[in-house]
């Protein structure tokens, strides 16, 4: 039992401890990360490299997940993901380089120091830095009990290490494939791989043909986090997750072929078999996304073979960088991605009436999926217009940009709350007393068919195309102004059927949690419209091809103020 609770307890404290620290990195890059990833689609040369340091902060196997949601909210194409693919999981290796120095003895002083740093910085990016020291440390602290548990009894596993000692065909294919699916279920490579350092420095493992599969099979078993997290996404998202796995099963196969020459040569780079592990793992790495990346685009088609659709992919992302320059242009493509954003929302606000009406995991998913990728638009559209407003911009396009943001934060919230109608709809079927009658669903269906048809409405005012947008946005307030009238008649029905007893409490609590969902949809959506109203909410078809300076003239910063100014105003008789 000691052994048992040692080796498990060291192996989930190595395992919080890489997550700490990943978690700890990605929030000290911030915001920047998107930014990297933006770079990274760029060229192969750009992608890989910039993919290897995704790959550091925050592992290969979440990298993925990162890159299933940009593709599946149309940022990226699943052709520019490749690069930063082969880069990511090179950047997990070198993580591993780090945990292959022998840190442990100052494992203490990182958690000490990093929950210090955590607990009573200022600065973000030194808070999280704490973060991930703290990370760093209790990683190496699961090590070293790991590490401790196996030594007294490392002769248990002798026979074990043996059936998957990489000196043989038959113990190297075992030992991949049991490295695979341990790391399949756990769903981290570095832990596995961290497990096999503790046996190499408690002495149950004493050569590179030894942890050698365990290295192989984990980058198999990494890829199925990729997977899970593309569940209920497009095809064209998932294709990632296929790519990442045929990736490392060619890699993993051009390991064993290889596996002589590493045996050989690898020991040359050092003598510690925890640092021979951690280059061989590198190398390995290297070697195959090398020769996957002139051949990136016979790979890709490979993967889309792989998984044929007949259905329509989704539209990209109207946000061209290349369009900065001309802010009439790009302000028109800030509309036509408000509209496309729009249309997400209306698809998940109709898979939500079918989750009402009839339960399926995959449609549950895919709203979740959904309320994904517009949080993701809502934050490469603030990224994109911050960046519009370094250009010299007309008072007109100035005011315009801050509705466009105002109307992308109503629709990230219209996305939230189809979320909730879905939560709720999950809640009301694991309660039997919280059913609907027919009346209900009926009243149900009619609210959903008014704040569908105001969304379909919104779809049409945002198309930049449109010369009558304005028209339009007052037909949404009409309608809005008669879904008003429909939603107090329902609610009078649902509080006559209350007071009359023909509906449980329980339901009756779930309709009104319903109609609240939906009234704050209606309301984010006469925002919209009210801001397509105002005076400044049009384009100057004339500029559409008018190229601007870089720089922003014309505008002056206020000078610093003196807090005391206003300390002593805040403290005056107007503010008691």
């Amino acid at each position: 039992m000691e052994l048992l609770f040692g080796l498990l307890g060291g192996l989930a404290l190595f395992i919080y401890g890489m997550r700490t620290m990943s978690s700890g990195l990605s929030a000290a890059v911030g915001e920047s990360i998107r930014g990297i990833i933006a770079k990274a689609t760029r060229n192969r040369i750009s992608g890989i490299g910039l993919g290897g340091m995704i790959g550091f902060l925050i592992q290969s196997s979440a990298s993925i997940v990162l890159f299933v949601g940009f593709i599946n909210a149309g940022l990226m194409t699943f052709s520019q993901s490749l690069a930063p693919m082969l880069g990511a999981n090179i950047g997990t290796t070198l993580s591993i380089q780090l945990i292959s120095f022998k840190l442990s003895d100052y494992c203490l002083v990182g958690v000490f120091i990093g929950l210090m740093l955590h607990l009573v910085a200022k600065n973000p990016k030194i808070k999280f830095g704490g973060l991930a020291l703290l990370g760093f440390g209790l990683l190496f602290l699961g090590m070293v009990i790991m590490g401790d548990s196996i030594r007294p009894h490392r002769e248990l596993f002798e026979p074990w290490l043996a059936r998957i000692n990489g000196s043989t065909p038959s113990g190297l294919l075992l030992g991949t494939l049991a490295a695979a699916l341990i790391t399949g279920v756990i769903q981290s490579s570095g832990a596995v791989i961290g497990m096999g350092f503790a046996m190499i420095a408690a002495g149950a493992i004493t050569d590179l043909q030894g942890i050698y599969p365990i290295l192989i099979g984990a980058n198999i078993g990494t890829c199925v986090t990729g997977l899970l997290g593309s569940i209920g996404t497009t095809v064209e998202a998932r294709r990632i997750a296929i790519g990442h796995l045929l990736f490392n099963i060619i890699s993993t196969a051009l390991a064993i072929a290889a596996a002589p020459l590493f045996y050989n040569y690898i020991p040359l780079t050092s003598s510690d078999i925890i640092h021979q592990a951690a280059n061989a793992n590198t190398l390995k790495m290297i070697l195959s996304a090398l020769l996957i990346l002139p051949l990136i685009p016979l790979f890709g088609k490979t993967v889309v073979f792989m998984t044929p659709s007949k259905t329509q992919q989704p539209e990209p992302s109207f946000l061209d960088p290349e369009l900065l320059n001309r802010p009439e242009q790009a302000i028109f493509a800030c509309l036509r991605e408000l509209q496309r954003t729009t249309r997400i929302c209306a698809q998940s606000l109709r898979l939500a009436a079918e989750e009402f009406i009839q339960h399926d995991a995959k449609r549950a998913k895919r709203i979740l999926v959904n309320e994904q990728s517009v949080n993701t638009i809502k934050a490469a559209m603030r990224d994109y217009l911050a960046k519009l407003t370094r250009q010299y911009l007309s008072k007109r396009q100035a005011i315009l940009i801050g509705h466009i943001d105002r109307c992308m934060s109503d629709l990230e919230r219209v996305g939230d709350h189809i979320e909730n109608l879905s939560d709720i709809a999950k809640r009301q079927r694991s309660i039997s007393t919280a059913r609907f009658s027919p009346e209900m669903i009926e009243d149900w269906l009619s609210i959903h068919r008014a704040v569908e048809h105001l969304l379909a409405k919104v779809i049409e005012s945002l198309d930049p195309e449109t010369a009558n947008f304005q028209e339009i946005a007052k037909e949404i307030l009409e309608l809005r102004g008669e879904y008003t009238q429909t939603a107090i008649a329902v609610r009078n029905a649902h509080f006559q059927r209350l007071e009359e007893k023909g509906v449980t409490p329980i339901a009756g609590l779930m309709f009104n949690d319903y109609l609240s969902n939906f009234w704050r949809i209606s309301k984010h959506i006469k925002n919209i419209a009210l801001a397509e109203q105002q005076p400044q909410f049009w384009l100057k078809r004339e500029k559409l091809s008018k190229v601007m300076s870089t720089e922003a003239p014309g505008y002056t910063i206020p000078a610093s103020i003196n807090p005391e100014d206003y300390l002593d105003k805040l403290q005056s008789d107007n503010y008691r």
